[in-house]
């Protein structure tokens, strides 16, 4: 893309200083022709190029122009630098390009914030992955790219409660969550997002779609997100816990501590617990028994009871 290959050209004469025609063609994998034809047009944009004829003539910026380069602090160049890339990165195809950014953004920094970016790059690491990594893949992920891109229709194969869907849909965009991709989309019923490692087919169509000026994809997304937890199935509870035990409680998923009071000076807790269904509340509290006691509802304390109930018959013959 020429605004790609301008931009180049530009970090390259900020590091090198001057260039030949022949040296940027050469970086940018172009003819002399459009160097110079790239050069007339940043030029006209107002940026302060300049010729020099002869034997060791070439291109080179005025002087003190790379602070007007880039317009960043040095605190946000430094923000910019602590990025890694990731599998998010890779998924897309985009981890060499991430590379040749960094290299980029590195080589057009005064020698100064070069040292201060190399300092911190040696001691702090950003490691944007979690401890436990999606094993999910995505063979079609590459084709939901290429329709979002080129804003062409997507015809997916799609599992549902009785088998599978086949529907034509209008991608809008994708959104990485927590190692999985998922396509937001408009259907016939609205709009929907697909996990895409769900997806079983994927082919782009030849037909076009009109992707509305005013649809805003992170938005939606957080609508969305809040709109699924509001949907979410709660078990509302009330328990009696261990002081040390609360910090436990509170690592499960979907589990809400919504009040603690003192139940009595022995160290012990009364808690307003939100679960999700009886059944996880069930696991979760058997989980940490010894310390941990259901007080209502009745229903979650008669499954817990049953359920202990089973265990101490499993150990009867010993």
């Amino acid at each position: 893309m020429r605004a790609e290959r301008l931009l180049t050209i530009l970090l390259c004469l900020q590091r090198y200083g001057k260039m030949t025609t022949r040296e940027l063609a050469e970086k940018t994998e172009v003819s002399e022709r459009t160097i110079a034809r790239d050069m007339e047009a940043l030029s006209a944009a107002g940026i302060p190029v300049f010729a020099y004829r002869g034997a060791a003539g070439g291109w080179s910026l005025s002087e003190g122009y790379r602070t007007n380069l880039t317009g960043l602090k040095a605190e946000e160049i430094q923000s910019l630098l602590l990025m890694n890339p990731s599998g998010i990165m890779n998924d897309l195809g985009l981890g060499s390009e991430f590379e040749a950014a960094f290299l980029k953004l590195l080589a057009s920094l005064p020698p100064s914030l070069q040292r201060d970016a190399q300092f911190m790059r040696e001691r702090i690491h950003v490691d944007g992955a979690g401890w436990h990594q999606s094993e999910e893949s995505f063979p079609y992920l590459a084709a939901v790219q290429e329709a979002i891109w080129e804003q062409k229709q997507l015809c997916i194969r799609y599992p549902k409660a009785d088998g599978y869907s086949e529907r034509i849909v209008d991608p809008y965009g994708l959104v990485a969550k927590g190692g999985a991709w998922y396509l937001v989309a408009q259907t016939d019923e609205g709009m929907r997002s697909f996990r895409v490692s769900r997806i079983q087919n994927a082919q782009v169509t030849g037909e076009s779609f009109a992707r509305p000026d005013e649809f805003d994809l992170a938005a939606y997304w957080d609508q969305s997100t809040r709109a699924y937890k509001a949907a979410m199935p709660s078990y509302p509870a009330v328990i009696r816990i261990q002081e040390p035990q609360l910090a436990r409680i509170r690592w499960f998923r979907y589990v809400k501590v919504q009040a603690v009071r003192p139940a009595d000076n022995d160290g012990w807790l009364e808690a307003d617990i939100q679960f999700e269904t009886l059944e996880s509340a069930c696991e979760i509290i058997l989980s940490l028994s010894p310390f941990i006691r259901v007080e209502q509802p009745t229903e979650l304390v008669s499954l817990v009871r049953s359920r202990l109930q089973a265990s101490f018959a499993l150990y009867e013959p010993y």
